[in-house]
């Protein structure tokens, strides 16, 4: 909107450097702190039982612990020192606190955003708007939903709502991080405002409360945001019901090696003819619970969760706020992504550049039309239409006394004034305006459609103008396509996501600026019911669907949609509707949320081949070391020569430890988005994350073992 056509006059604000994504070290020193606080106390088994691969690994511990206290009591023998077994505990409890750790880091810096917010939460004076239209001074906290509200210049928004008169310049930089002051008026999509904004340039306003205390967007954010950090997606639960499995599958394979070790070692004692029964580790309980930690998918159990919370953490650093981590993680199986034309295809809003005009009318005449039936019209189109008119005539547009006007409508796609003559001014869609004239017994003229078709093949946008059942002209809008949409919607697509583009536009117009976006699919002349029907259409066929508003009229799509975005300049409705909200109210964002969904499942799959390709380089090091003693065959597959036994065990499961710590950081991050296919991505994963998840622990557990026979630490 140009600040020519506002109803107040609002001095012009100081260019800033705006920060759209806030960028946080990894490891905070007060974030890292509390989560090795949380950590310790997520030892609690009623707490670490909601991870039951790291539980295992935490009972494994504790029989361990109660071992070595029984060999320190004489209770127990081992051919082995207590010392090894020990070390075999202190490592197992590390691998639990390295889980826990990772777990509590995410939940740190997501809690870190939370508190972020609440720094933007305080009470503070409000002046509300009596019956007799006097103001009353009283505290934020004591406003109910339906009050009015005044605010000047300088003063804090008390709490979120409408704005029902004024315009004003808004600093939101305390919830968005967005140092640039943004606009907000009465009238259209962008009316909404949030209590702990400060308005910095305005005459007055007045806003309409839509929350009683404590039901804030603030407060439901924090909320959401606190609630959030610990819900477990669909997928996730998915997962780790599987990894359960896994866990459950492998302890059934160790428990019975017991008795198969103590046989073994009874038969070679006979057979041998020794006079004292052979010992091997095969009967020691915790060597048997270091095999079992080994076998299990230990490295993505640790970092499941955090990989979640982190996929949260990134669209929080996108200034996004997802109502559930399940909102995040659809952004990676959306199918079909419905994307406005206006802001995320092109840049800002539709201009009006010219005036064609009909039959007897002249340019100033229809211009003046324009004007008059655009009055009512609070969209950026109708008030450029105001401002081109007023520039091509050096005057302001004139308005009859006793004429009512028609505001524009997304039902309707058209506004208009009726005069006090009887005469009806009508501007709008081609096919909106076309039926009208039609209904009142005018006549189209052939040569409107020719003006219409030549406005709409170079990509414009025509408004028709008409005075009764006559047709006027023609009003040209034109907009630019933002630089590089094509080859994001080419990522996009080749990850194998359907685009369509939604627009108000007649079919030809939205044609020819589809084909230049090189979107698949477009929807000209969309209404919301439209939406709303293409939506329950795509789904009916198998599809989630992806889309973004910031109107009322939004509302039933959106809430109808599976990965919904609503602006946060726009209505209450759609915020309520929407299962994320963009607190820098940019439409092009949508992309962006699918972006980080999509790296969220990239990660938690690479993740997930690493964890279980790493196993295999374990059971070379693991099944000689405990069996070889009793069954000399199995020297055949000790393919790393370890040390000795207790060594090979010990390199296992401190490798097994170490890991997690060292991927911390990948999980936290996520692993760099490519634009790639299923295929293509699964290829991938198994070609680096597989292999490399086959090769690493080789290296790992043989360097570890030099370390420790270097610095005697093994016998």
């Amino acid at each position: 909107m140009d600040e020519s056509t506002m109803p107040y006059s609002l001095p012009p604000m100081p260019p800033s450097q705006s920060r759209r994504i806030k960028q946080k070290p990894l490891f905070e020193k007060k974030t890292t702190i509390a989560a090795l606080k949380q950590s310790f106390i997520m030892l609690r088994p009623d707490l670490q039982w909601k991870n039951p691969v790291m539980f295992v690994v935490e009972v494994g511990a504790f029989l361990t612990l109660i071992y070595i206290i029984q060999m320190v009591r004489g209770i127990q023998t081992s051919p082995v020192a207590v010392s090894y077994f020990i070390a075999l505990d202190v490592w197992l409890f590390l691998t639990v606190l390295f889980a826990n750790f990772a777990t509590a880091l995410a939940e740190a810096r997501g809690k870190a955003q939370a508190d972020s917010l609440k720094e933007a939460r305080h009470e503070t004076t409000a002046f509300r708007l009596k019956k007799d239209g006097s103001l009353e001074e009283i505290s934020s906290d004591a406003l109910h939903k339906g009050d009015t509200v005044a605010v000047h210049t300088g003063q804090v928004i008390p709490s979120d709502g409408d704005i029902i008169e004024g315009v004003a310049y808004v600093d939101e930089s305390m919830i968005t991080g967005e140092s640039a002051p943004v606009i907000r008026e009465s009238g259209g999509d962008r009316s909404g405002v949030t209590g702990g904004t400060i308005v910095l340039s305005s005459e007055r306003i007045l806003i309409h409360i839509t929350a009683n205390k404590g039901e804030s967007f603030l407060d439901r954010m924090i909320s959401l945001i606190e609630s959030a950090i610990r819900q477990r997606t669909p997928n996730e639960i998915a997962l780790s019901l599987v990894l359960s499995a896994f866990t459950l599958i492998f302890l059934i394979v160790v428990v019975p090696l017991w008795p198969m070790a103590y046989n073994a070692e009874l038969y070679i004692t006979s057979f041998l003819g020794m006079s004292e029964t052979l010992k091997s580790l095969g009967t020691d309980v915790p060597t048997l619970v270091a095999l079992l930690v080994c076998l299990i998918p230990t490295t993505i159990g640790a970092l499941l969760s955090a990989i979640g919370i982190a996929g949260m953490d990134r669209a929080l650093q996108a200034n996004i706020i997802a109502k559930s981590g399940k909102a995040v993680e659809l952004g990676g199986d959306i199918d079909v992504v419905l994307v406005d034309k206006t802001g995320t295809i092109t840049i800002g809003n539709r201009e009006a550049v010219k005036f064609f005009p009909l039959a007897n009318y002249s340019e100033n005449d229809l211009g003046n039309l324009a004007a008059l039936a655009s009055v009512a019209d609070t969209t950026p189109e109708g008030k450029s239409i105001l401002k081109l008119y007023e520039k091509l005539s050096q005057n302001l547009v004139a308005i009859p006394t006793g004429a009512q006007f028609v505001p524009f409508r997304a039902e309707t796609r058209m506004s208009g004034i009726d005069l006090k003559d009887g005469k009806c001014i009508r501007k709008g869609a081609s096919d909106a305006i076309i039926k009208f004239v039609e209904s009142n017994g005018g006549q189209i003229p052939s040569e409107l459609h020719a003006l219409i078709d030549r406005a709409a093949a170079i990509g414009a946008t025509p408004l028709v103008v008409a005075e009764g059942k006559r047709i006027a002209g023609i009003v040209v809008l034109t907009d630019i396509l933002k630089p590089h949409i094509r080859e994001k919607f080419y990522r996009l697509r080749k990850m194998g996501l359907k685009i369509v583009m939604i627009t108000g536009d007649n079919a030809k117009t939205a044609a020819t600026i589809a084909g230049e976006a090189g979107v698949d699919d477009f929807i000209a002349e969309v209404t919301p019911e439209a939406k709303l029907n293409y939506i329950r259409q795509q789904q009916a066929e198998g599809n989630l669907v992806a889309m973004m508003g910031d109107g009322t009229n939004d509302a039933p799509a959106l809430a109808q949609a599976d990965l919904a975005l609503a602006m946060n300049a726009g209505t209450m409705a759609a915020k309520e509707a929407a299962n994320m909200v963009d607190l820098d109210s940019d439409p092009a964002k949508l992309i962006e949320v699918i972006e980080i969904g999509k790296q969220l499942l990239m990660t938690r799959g690479a993740l997930t081949t690493f964890s279980i390709a790493n196993d295999v380089a374990k059971y070379f090091a693991i099944i000689p070391a405990l069996f070889a003693t009793t069954l000399p065959w199995l020297y055949a597959i000790d393919i790393m020569h370890l040390h000795s036994p207790t060594s090979a065990i010990l390199s296992a499961v401190i490798f097994n430890a170490l890991i997690i710590p060292l991927l911390i950081p990948i999980a936290l991050r996520g692993i760099r988005y490519r634009a790639l296919g299923a295929e293509a991505l699964l290829r991938r994963n198994l070609l680096i994350w597989g292999l490399g998840g086959i090769i690493a622990p080789f290296i790992g557990i043989k360097l570890i073992d030099v370390i420790m026979v270097s610095l005697n630490l093994v016998n």
